[in-house]
């Protein structure tokens, strides 16, 4: 049986337009009212979220552009470098800055933080429907649509609040996939490679699917050698758009190796990468063997150029983590670590939906014929990778979830046509409820949480959340002479964000040297505690005692500076402030 051929029609049209807008207009909708208590009280889903809005207030404030410090962050050793783009920073600005004269800043940064992660979703809506329109038909197209609204770990970086780089990830990675249909393929690989240079600008976790990426259009161009130039534009957009992101995100200032954002061994990569591929094809026709061989000399010199200028890279941006800070923050940021180490429900959201979507393109693959089997295979080789990323760094599981969108609407429309076909009510009814656990296979689980109110060891029912209000508490600084604060590293970003004082450290890693001393001075003696922020002269202590940090902390070291804090145990060097009630935050003044 062969499937749909590719519609001639434009890249947009209205059918897929009302498609795509239908779903976000839905998930939108939804989105607000579940989290319109976070948004009235700037809960933010992530510290990260928190410092990104700092970020694009600094930079509103005229803190140069290529000037990516955190300076509030250990401000007494320079501030904190940030390896973020500028290019994030944008539509949040132009959101602000476009609204301030009319609202006032205050309100201009709260439309900002809902617009922006809705705006993002509704390009990525469209990226992913405009694949199964043109593939797979409109109604397709729709379901494409739902399933990625469904997708939790895809919503998750698109919801209000979350105005950090994953949402525009997932928006790369389907321009990508898109430009990877295009009829002609110079062009088409030159507009991937340059989606692949903005995705690895934004985010360097980007490389292993940018090489599997680059690696199916070097496949392309052994099955057909007429299709070579799909890697030569992809290696040429890639080098030329990374060298031109670099520049004007990034400049010249810090010509440093990074292994955390692209940096100028990555660029040699590229650049050596795209000139050798493009000699390459000059060569054309040469024999299979040949043909192989070059394409493998081509990937050996990139990564032999990665290896030799940056060794330390090949084994990730956290391998030379301070032990310590390995602990107590890494491995505790649970989105970075594997989908074994993770809550059931979490498992089931990353797993399920790609692997029945993995297979469904599988078998997208085996009812087509021609150039649209070919498409699918890329499309499965592509969608396996993802996947088999994300069991490694589950945060990656939302591209992932964002490429699964497309298959598991074709098999949603394929179920309910299948399901109409059945006479028992009970049967249709299984199918739906088997359909609805492929889109939300976590959803049992999650009635069940909420159900069963959880317990804490003492039997008296856990908070579901903390209760501590960082924005009321800190107001108190504001009357207080200047300083600088310890905090834990999740709430640090919260007292940057409501008040005009510096911390030590936040959870960011080049800060490693900060954050160590943030985690030792919590789980050290009191004593030693003291002497450590007379010696930098830090002036206050802030701390919310029902956050998991905390806890972490006093658990690590029942003797330690944390535990006594928690248990009330408070040294006779530290000095009280007064809070407002209700705010769930505790301030001591460090007495000399």
């Amino acid at each position: 049986m062969t499937l749909f051929v590719e519609r001639r029609r434009p890249a947009f049209t209205s059918e897929l337009v009302a498609r795509a807008v239908l779903a976000w207009l839905m998930i939108s909708a939804l989105l607000i009212v579940t989290n319109l208590s976070a948004i009235i009280a700037y809960q933010f889903p992530d510290p990260d979220d928190t410092l990104r809005l700092l970020q694009v207030r600094d930079l509103i404030a005229g803190q140069n552009w290529f000037d990516l410090s955190q300076h509030r962050i250990d401000a007494v050793n320079g501030g904190v470098p940030m390896h973020w783009s500028r290019l994030v920073d944008l539509p949040i600005a132009a959101v602000v800055l476009l609204l301030r004269g009319l609202v006032g800043q205050p309100a201009a940064e709260t439309v900002a933080l809902i617009v922006v992660p809705l705006a993002t979703m509704a390009v990525a809506l469209l990226l992913a429907g405009r694949i199964a329109w043109r593939l797979l038909g409109g109604e397709t197209a729709g379901f494409a649509c739902l399933a990625m609204a469904l997708s939790v770990p895809v919503i998750e970086q698109m919801r209000p609040m979350r105005i950090d780089h994953h949402g525009w990830q997932i928006v790369c990675a389907l321009a990508v996939m898109n430009a990877l249909m295009a009829r002609r393929p110079y062009l088409g690989g030159w507009i991937a490679g340059l989606a692949m240079a903005a995705w690895l600008s934004i985010s360097i976790e980007g490389l292993p699917l940018a090489a599997a990426i680059c690696g199916v259009t070097a496949l392309r161009w052994l099955r057909d050698r007429h299709d070579k130039w799909w890697f030569v534009g992809t290696m040429q957009g890639l080098a030329t758009g990374s060298l031109a992101l670099f520049a004007m995100t990034r400049g010249f200032a810090d010509l440093s190796q990074h292994c955390d954002a692209i940096s100028p061994a990555h660029l040699g990569a590229f650049t050596l990468g795209a000139l050798a591929t493009t000699g390459l094809a000059r060569l054309e026709p040469l024999p299979r063997f040949a043909q192989v061989t070059g394409l493998t000399l081509v990937a050996a010199l990139g990564a032999a150029t990665l290896v030799s200028f940056a060794p330390s890279c090949t084994t990730g941006a956290f391998a030379e983590l301070d032990p310590l800070v390995d602990t107590f923050w890494y491995q505790a940021v649970g989105e970075g670590l594997p989908v074994w180490q993770q809550p059931a429900a979490v498992i089931l959201q990353v797993v399920i939906p790609p692997m029945v979507a993995l297979m469904a393109s599988l078998q997208l693959a085996g009812r087509s014929s021609g150039w649209l089997r070919r498409w699918w295979q890329d499309y499965s080789l592509i969608l396996g990778a993802a996947f088999m990323i994300s069991l490694l760094v589950v945060r990656a599981g939302a591209v992932a979830g964002a490429l699964a969108a497309v298959p598991l609407g074709w098999l949603v429309r394929e179920w309910l046509r299948s399901a109409r076909n059945l006479r028992r009510p009970g049967r249709r009814a299984l199918a739906l409820a088997a359909m609805a656990l492929a889109l939300l296979p976590a959803m049992p689980i999650t009635l069940f949480a909420i159900a069963r109110p959880a317990r804490a060891a003492s039997g008296e029912i856990a908070p579901r959340v903390s209760a501590c209000r960082v924005d009321r508490g800190a107001a108190v600084f504001h009357q207080l002479p200047p300083g600088e604060v310890l905090a834990p590293l999740d709430v640090g970003p919260q007292i940057l964000f409501a008040t005009d004082r510096t911390v030590i450290a936040t959870g960011h890693h080049r800060g490693a040297a900060a954050m160590r001393t943030t985690i030792t001075a919590f789980i050290g003696p009191d004593e030693t505690t003291h002497a450590t922020l007379l010696r930098r002269g830090t002036r206050y202590v802030a701390i919310c005692p029902d956050l998991v940090e905390p806890m972490r902390y006093a658990a690590a070291a029942p003797h330690g500076f944390m535990a006594a804090l928690l248990a009330g145990q408070v040294p006779d060097w530290l000095e009280p402030v007064a809070i407002p009630q209700g705010s769930g935050l505790l301030v001591w003044r460090v007495r000399g």
